[in-house]
């Protein structure tokens, strides 16, 4: 009787559990496909402007999420090529990303001897597809931007798992050595938190191949000489992003200790997800934790979670690896270096999770026994992938994403001032002003929030409340040029003319490339009565924009009131040039060639203005007055 070889059953197996895997993973997530560009995507994709060539995409702007990760931004970048600004290609990536590292995970465990050794091939698929299932996923996933979790990720067990190639293949090792290493030093280049990758790879060594430290040491030295010279890069990296624009690290302005915490209390609420996934929240905002009682009680589960982690990994226990890798890779984020723009986020748990997540795969095979253990997997898996599906909606856009935290983390002063630049986008300028009133009541010192409901003010016609508000933005921000530009046009809807000029010196002192700040002025010191001085201002302006058409008419305009025909007539017609059908801008042509002595040049104009606008009474009383001086035959 004919026998297939053994061997070819678990490949079988594991082919068909990959499938299977990667299947599970692309419906649950395939809901959110059509989701939006929502927060710090706008910034780091829409605004992105070294995304738009290949060739600019590794040297990222400062000050983004992509900062210091050019591999992350080398991705955006690619899918700006195949897609544009069209977001379907961002979000197959990010879960074509999260397959992979799914699948990745699958074969380390499908490779370690403690999971064979526990369930083998159902354990490690189990593992696998509840990991790749999980609601809290869903940020580094369904997020666009947040692909710097998932890719790291993928990086971080690209490199594990080659490593364990490498561990126990023979002759021919070499090739996932080196495989290892750069999948180590492109996550180096994707996110910071990489960094703990080659201290995992030489604790999996310990725990599960060469038995010691030692012994991992001597005999693959070459190799973890190269993951430790990944570093080098990371650091400059890290140097480069300069405190990724000062949210992050000791100058952020968060306590290291008051950032540390907080962090205890985040570690055991980041627990309690991975067990109970509710609810999630996309920010927490930047509210530090105040209740000692609650900070002593998580610090102290914390303690005892590394007491137990050290325990067990000098026993050399799977588990022991398990709590260290929970506890290292959330070390960098989750620890005394202060992340000012996220005191709490649920994609650290990316990796982390996995940890929690074996765990209880181990303990739910061990108490259900091989009969039941895949119902429950299966009856698990189909509850986590809703709830996954159901997550995704929240990404569909940015009031889904607001309300979202709006709702779950009402003391959020964030979430509302976001709500109210939706709704004054729409033109609900007074729901608008609520939710911005609701940000302040919350932070009374949030600068943004301030200008937003300055801007709120300003288009429901309250100027001088407006101004208020500006000037109380400036005490937070008063480096900031449009806080005072917006104060400048406040200023001079209330007729304070002279104090709007000195808002848009303020403006163009910091950033003196700005067009709109140079004209706004001239206006103010034209109705100031400094036709001269404003006659510079709207020089400046078509200067640095020479398409400015508006700046280039009133150019036009003051240089006729200073007997300076040949260049009004030459700013005039370039503002035609620019708009060729403005009777507006025929009308003033006329007029200055008028004043010229022009008048057959000037009567053309004015025909041409009634000729675009029929009943426009201005160019016709001008045309009129025209004819008059010419006489009847046609001259003066």
């Amino acid at each position: 009787m004919h026998r297939p070889a053994p061997a070819r059953e678990p490949r079988a197996a594991a082919a068909i559990c990959c499938v299977a895997l990667a299947a599970a993973t692309v419906a649950a997530y395939a809901p959110g496909l059509g989701g939006a560009f929502v927060y710090d995507d706008v910034d780091s994709v829409l605004g992105n402007p070294t995304i738009r060539q290949l060739s600019t995409s590794l040297r990222p702007p400062a000050g983004l999420t992509v900062s210091g990760r050019p591999l992350l931004n080398l991705s955006l970048a690619l899918n700006h090529a195949v897609s544009g600004t069209a977001v379907w290609s961002y979000h197959a990536l990010n879960i074509a990303v999260h397959v992979a590292a799914a699948l990745l995970l699958f074969g380390i465990l499908r490779r370690n001897p403690a999971a064979r050794a526990a369930g083998g091939l159902c354990v490690a698929a189990a593992a696998a597809l509840l990991w790749a299932l999980h609601p809290l996923q869903t940020e580094s996933v369904a997020y666009v931007v947040q692909r710097a979790e998932s890719l790291m990720g993928m990086f971080y067990l690209l490199t594990l798992y080659a490593f364990v190639r490498y561990a126990q293949a023979g002759p021919g090792a070499r090739p996932w050595a080196a495989l290892s290493f750069a999948a180590c030093l492109l996550g180096m280049g994707t996110k910071e938190v990489m960094a703990t990758a080659p201290l995992m790879v030489f604790l999996y060594d310990r725990t599960f191949a060469a038995g010691s430290f030692a012994e991992a040491w001597r005999r693959r030295r070459a190799y973890y000489l190269s993951l430790g010279a990944c570093w080098v890069p990371l650091a400059c990296l890290v140097a480069q992003s300069a405190g990724r624009g000062g949210s992050a690290g000791f100058a952020s302005g968060v306590p290291w200790w008051a950032y540390l915490a907080t962090q205890s209390t985040a570690v055991v609420h980041y627990l309690r997800l991975a067990l109970w996934p509710n609810p999630l929240v996309a920010d927490y905002g930047r509210i530090l934790e105040g209740s000692p009682a609650r900070v002593a009680a998580c610090a102290l589960a914390d303690l005892c979670l590394v007491a137990a982690t050290v325990f067990l990994l000098r026993r050399r226990s799977p588990a022991g690896f398990l709590g260290a890798w929970f506890l290292v890779i959330l070390a960098p984020s989750s620890s005394v270096i202060p992340v000012s723009t996220e005191i709490m986020a649920e994609h650290r748990m990316y990796l982390p999770l996995a940890a929690v997540v074996v765990l209880a795969v181990l303990v739910l095979h061990r108490v259900l026994g091989g009969r039941l253990f895949p119902w429950a997997v299966a009856a698990l898996a189909v509850v986590l992938g809703t709830l996954t599906a159901r997550r995704t909606a929240v990404y569909a856009n940015s009031l889904a994403f607001w309300s979202d935290v709006a709702l779950k983390v009402p003391g959020n002063a964030g979430a509302w001032n976001n709500l109210g630049i939706l709704l004054a986008e729409k033109g609900d300028q007074a729901g608008a002003i609520e939710d911005y009133r609701r940000a302040l009541a919350l932070a009374p010192a949030y600068a943004y929030a301030h200008y937003n409901l300055g801007n709120s003010l300003m288009e429901t016609g309250r100027a001088a409340e407006a101004a208020a508000e500006y000037r109380e933005a400036l005490r937070f921000r008063p480096e900031d040029a449009s806080i005072h530009f917006n104060l400048g046009n406040a200023l001079a809807a209330l007729g304070r003319r002279s104090e709007a000029a000195a808002q848009f010196r303020e403006t163009l002192a910091i950033d003196p490339g700005r067009a709109d700040a140079w004209f706004n002025m001239a206006d103010a010191l034209l109705q100031a009565g400094e036709p001269a001085k404003a006659a510079d201002a709207y020089s400046n302006a078509v200067r640095i924009r020479p398409d400015f058409a508006d700046a280039r008419v009133n150019y036009g305009n003051v240089l006729a009131q200073l007997g300076r025909y040949a260049d009004a007539v030459a700013q005039l017609r370039e503002a035609l040039r620019l708009q060729p059908g403005a009777a507006d801008i025929h009308n003033d042509l006329g007029g200055v060639l008028a004043e010229a002595g022009r008048l057959p040049e000037a009567r053309a104009q004015f025909e041409e203005a009634l000729r675009l606008k029929p009943d426009y009474r201005e160019a016709g009383d001008n045309l009129e007055r025209v004819r008059a001086l010419e006489g009847p035959g046609g001259r003066p």
